[in-house]
């Protein structure tokens, strides 16, 4: 019925396409609205109202037709209703009596409820205060102990504290005004943070350029004492492979543990270092602190670059190289420990600069150098810097390199030293033998330098064979080894003991003994003298394998290689060949000695009337000299070199006797003259042949005797006094008596003989008859031999 409505309605209106889908929208519950625009813009709302009154219309009737088939049901839901309005009043008021009831109830608690909701709120504020004031407070706290770190120079604390206000805090702190202060005062306080510890880190600068010279020192003591322990080890070592050749020592190679010290680690406080360090990577400056180290350092390095101009190098040398080994070994440990503050190349470069200048410093003062000494102890540190850098990692080749081009200096320079302090000690030396009274003097001069072939004491007081110049002399040359074994042991590996045995060789050839020929060349010496310098020589010669051994031990080379043959010296030989030159100075110095004293035969008189019956003064005094010149030469002297000095003198007197006879200064003598020349020569004849067999002579079974020496003047002496001098002429007389006689000088001498005195009153002098008959035949038979001797001629 419904539908036939719609319909009709529809068709009655006219509008049955508008009607029908406005109605379509309005049972579906659409939306009108873009019907009503388009009517609106179609500029046709009537159509549309029209069909909405028709729809009201339509709804109208479909209302009174339901209302018409339901009004039954409406009756009966009005009277439920009612019924339901009375009970709803019953309920109301019921309802208001509970409310009446509620409302006394409630009036308390909503004012409890109210008071409980002020509560929260300010609960709520005062947790907000709190949580305000809790921030607040830590970052105030943390401002404090910032600040409390700074004044306690904990600054890298205070640091940490910043850093922490900064990331965990400043964004969160509630108060404007705080978080303003703060933020403007992180950045004061980082600024005085790095102002603070760089005056920290300059006040270290100060400092550890200060001890770095006493850092120097400490790490070459260091190496100093190892060196030493080595070098003890080493000696203890060749002692024992010597002890072995003998037998076996169960402690030669015993472990000495009391020895076995650790190694002290050089102190020095970086901490400073460290902190800036760390600071300065907190600031976010780590490469600026790192330039601004290197620098500082690098200006540091540059001042102890410049050496003192106050002192001589000489004396400064050691601080000097001390502050340089000092600065490089902090350097390693910063290196070593400050996480990456210094790079390897910036060490390297600093050390490349620095040995660059040291080596310029150093060719520079060896060329000034006049002295070995001072060469020496600048060599020895410079050597200890290299041994003690090289521990440490640093190469330092130059620096040997240097003392490898001034070797030959140095050398020339040790010798030069040596050389005058050989000349000195020979001429302060008194050249008498050296008397030891004490024991520790034995030690000291004799035994030490192994001058006797046993180190037991002689009963003392003990008189040496040498004088005091030969333990000064042997110290010299144990100096001399010493220091050129220093020198050479510079780090190379060459084998310095044939250099060193090349040099001692020249040394003891062109020094020691060109010394010694000076002095027995010089012709100022007396005849103690030169015995002592010839027994000096010997000596020294002796020396020469003790030399060598200790110029073996000291470049630990072992001894049985001493034992090689032509291992030897050569100086040895030459030294030798100096004291032969020394016995032939003796002998020189003898017989000038001697013609000093014969000097005063001219003057004696030749033609004195009556024989004397002493010797002449002249004789007593070579008598004299003589027996000095044995006493002085038998202790010292060897008996085959005392029996040439001996043998010569008493031939060069008897060629002066024979020489006299024959010059000019000599006219005429008589058989009185030569009466008095053979008392001269009996005594003469007597200390000869004495002196011959109490010295021991006669056991070097010599075929020519001390009286042997005097056979010509003897001969001759004989020829003058004899009743038959004519008997010269004789051959087997001449080859049995006289073989030693020149027949040519004996016709000089005989031309000046005159057997019978120059006096007016010869004739009546108290000569007996058969002594005035004697003397004519001696008269004839001489002058027989004197025309005989000229008819041979």
């Amino acid at each position: 019925m419904t539908a036939q409505t719609k319909k009709r309605g529809a068709a009655e209106n006219g509008d049955g396409g508008i009607g029908l889908g406005l109605a379509a929208f309005i049972v579906n519950n659409e939306d009108l609205g873009p019907i009503v625009r388009h009517a609106f813009e179609s500029g046709k709302p009537e159509a549309l109202l029209h069909s909405l009154r028709n729809i009201v219309k339509m709804k109208e009737v479909e209302i009174e037709e339901i209302c018409r088939l339901h009004y039954e049901e409406f009756i009966l839901a009005v009277d439920e209703l009612r019924s339901v309005l009375v009970e709803a009043d019953d309920l109301k008021g019921t309802l208001s009596d509970e409310n009446l009831l509620l409302q006394e109830v409630a009036s308390a608690l909503l004012l409890k409820l109210d008071e409980l909701l002020e509560l929260y709120s300010v609960n709520r504020s005062v947790g907000e205060a709190l949580a305000t004031l809790k921030i607040c407070l830590k970052v105030t706290s943390l401002c404090k102990i910032c600040n409390r770190d700074i004044a306690q120079a904990r600054l890298h604390s205070a640091l940490k504290t910043l850093e922490l206000i900064e990331k965990d805090y400043m964004q969160n702190i509630p108060l404007e005004l705080l978080k303003k202060v703060i933020q403007k005062q992180i950045p004061v306080m980082k600024l005085y943070i790095e102002k603070k510890i760089c005056i920290e880190f300059n006040e270290w600068l100060v400092y550890i350029r200060k001890i770095g010279k006493e850092i120097g020192q400490a790490a070459m003591d260091q190496v100093s004492l190892a060196r030493q322990k080595d070098e003890g080890m080493c000696a203890r070592q060749r002692e024992a492979e010597e002890c072995s050749h003998v037998g076996f020592d169960e402690h030669a190679y015993s472990l000495d543990v009391e020895n076995m010290d650790e190694e002290v680690m050089l102190e020095f406080d970086l901490a400073p270092v460290y902190r800036a360090h760390h600071i300065h990577i907190g600031l976010g400056h780590r490469e600026k602190f790192r330039e601004y180290y290197f620098n500082n350092r690098l200006m540091q390095l540059n001042l102890d670059l410049q050496i003192s101009t106050s002192q001589p190098f000489v004396d400064s040398h050691q601080p000097f190289l001390a502050q340089i080994a000092g600065f490089f070994i902090i350097e390693d440990r910063v290196l070593r420990t400050a996480d990456g503050l210094l790079s390897e190349s910036q060490v390297e470069t600093m050390w490349e600069t620095a040995i660059s200048k040291v080596t310029s410093i150093l060719e520079q003062q060896f060329s000034l150098m006049d002295t070995a000494n001072h060469l020496l102890n600048v060599k020895g540190y410079i050597n200890l810097l290299g041994t003690t850098m090289k521990k440490y990692g640093y190469q330092a080749t130059s620096l040997v390199e240097i003392l490898g081009k001034n070797r030959d200096k140095y050398i020339e320079l040790l010798i030069s030293d040596c050389h005058k302090q050989i000349k000195n000690v020979l001429s302060k030396d008194s050249y008498e033998r050296m008397v030891i009274k004490k024991e520790n003097e034995y030690d000291m001069y004799v035994a030490a330098l192994q001058l006797e072939p046993t180190d037991v004491a002689p009963d003392l007081p003990y008189v040496a064979l040498f004088s005091s110049s030969v333990p000064n002399a042997c110290r010299i040359v144990r100096s001399f080894i010493e220091d050129l074994v220093r020198y050479l042991s510079y780090g190379s590996s060459m084998n310095s003991y044939n250099v060193v045995k090349s040099y001692l060789d020249k040394f003891l050839i062109e020094v020691l003994n060109d010394a010694f020929l000076n002095l027995i060349h010089g012709g100022s010496l007396e005849f103690q003298q030169m015995v002592q310098i010839a027994g000096n020589i010997a000596v020294l010669e002796q020396s020469c394998d003790m030399f060598l051994c200790h110029a073996a031990q000291v470049c630990g080379v072992p001894r049985r290689l001493l034992e090689k043959p032509h291992s030897g010296l050569t100086a040895k030989a030459v030294l030798k060949a100096s004291r032969n030159a020394a016995y032939s100075g003796l002998i020189t110095l003898v017989n000038s000695k001697v013609d000093k004293f014969m000097l005063q035969l001219p003057s004696i008189n030749w033609t004195v009337e009556e024989a004397p019956e002493h010797a002449n003064d002249y004789m007593n005094e070579v008598i004299i000299y003589l027996h000095d010149v044995v006493s002085s030469g038998q202790q010292i002297v060897p008996r085959d070199a005392l029996y040439k000095v001996v043998s010569g003198a008493l031939s060069h007197i008897a060629d002066s006797l024979i020489t006299v006879l024959l010059s000019d200064r000599v006219k005429r003598f008589n058989a009185n003259a030569v009466a008095g020349i053979d008392i001269d020569l009996k005594m003469l004849e007597g200390f000869a042949d004495d002196t011959f067999h109490s010295t021991g002579l006669s056991d070097l079974r010599k075929d020519t005797s001390f009286k042997d020496c005097l056979v010509e003047i003897r001969q001759l002496i004989d020829l003058l006094l004899s009743n038959q001098p004519e008997s010269f002429m004789n051959p087997v007389t001449r080859e049995k008596n006289y073989g030693s006689l020149d027949h040519k000088k004996v016709a000089m001498i005989c031309d000046k003989f005159k057997d019978a005195p120059d006096s007016l009153f010869g004739s009546l002098s108290s000569r007996g008859t058969v002594q005035s008959a004697v003397q004519s035949a001696r008269k004839k038979s001489l002058d027989v031999l004197k025309r005989r001797l000229k008819d041979f001629s």
